[in-house]
């Protein structure tokens, strides 16, 4: 009997330690990366106030780059981030921010019909047009993503900007911190899920002081 009772004790440190171990890997992981600062900008949102980079300070978001007239991904990226919009409705310090790439095109009006098709709530999820120059530039030099407006015969409709289809997830002093896939199916028909992911590394960066 003692033996017994001693055996199972034995059993029980193991499992707790075990645990404590498990413990301690999850809460000691590595951090994730930090890519640099978003730094300033000013645009228009879709009801037509002004948005700069100082409204979002102290707020996790996540960055995503589409176009409304777009027949390639952003349909995709927009879905996503639109179930991403359900999955963190309980969290008040995380917003969504759509920048356009094609701000030719996609003026105010546009923007809150697309937001619109998509659910978009007014105060979390942003839509932010402006400037071409200024937009492109801030996305390949700031967020280090790529986009470019197609010429020729490659500007045909539905594909007149080619770019990323990557998520930003922005902490609370506006660094980029991550990059995750925003469709849901790749070029071979394959599903693609980073959502489990993308929330993680939203729940540790709402652990992180400002």
């Amino acid at each position: 009997m003692r033996r017994a009772l001693t055996a199972g004790l034995l059993l029980v440190a193991l499992a707790a330690l075990g645990y404590a171990g498990f413990s301690a890997l999850k809460h000691n992981a590595p951090p994730l990366d930090d890519f640099g600062p978003v730094g300033d900008f000013s645009l228009t949102e879709r009801d037509g106030r002004t948005v700069t980079n100082a409204d979002l300070a102290g707020k996790v978001w996540i960055a995503s780059f589409v176009f409304t007239r777009c027949t390639g991904p952003c349909p995709q990226v927009t879905g996503t981030v639109a179930r991403l919009q359900d999955a963190l409705r309980d969290e008040s310090d995380v917003r969504l921010v759509t920048f356009t790439i094609d701000p030719e095109h996609d003026d105010p009006d546009e923007l809150k019909k697309y937001a619109d098709h998509f659910g978009a709530d007014r105060e979390r999820w942003l839509f932010l047009t402006g400037p071409e120059d200024g937009l492109h530039r801030l996305i390949r030099e700031n967020f280090h993503l790529g986009v470019s407006r197609a010429a020729g015969e490659a500007a045909k409709p539905g594909q007149e900007v080619s770019h990323s289809t990557k998520l930003a997830l922005v902490d609370r002093r506006g660094h980029v911190r991550g990059y995750f896939d925003g469709r849901q199916v790749d070029e071979e028909g394959k599903p693609v899920d980073e959502l489990p992911k993308l929330r993680q590394a939203v729940a540790a960066l709402l652990r992180e002081h400002s």
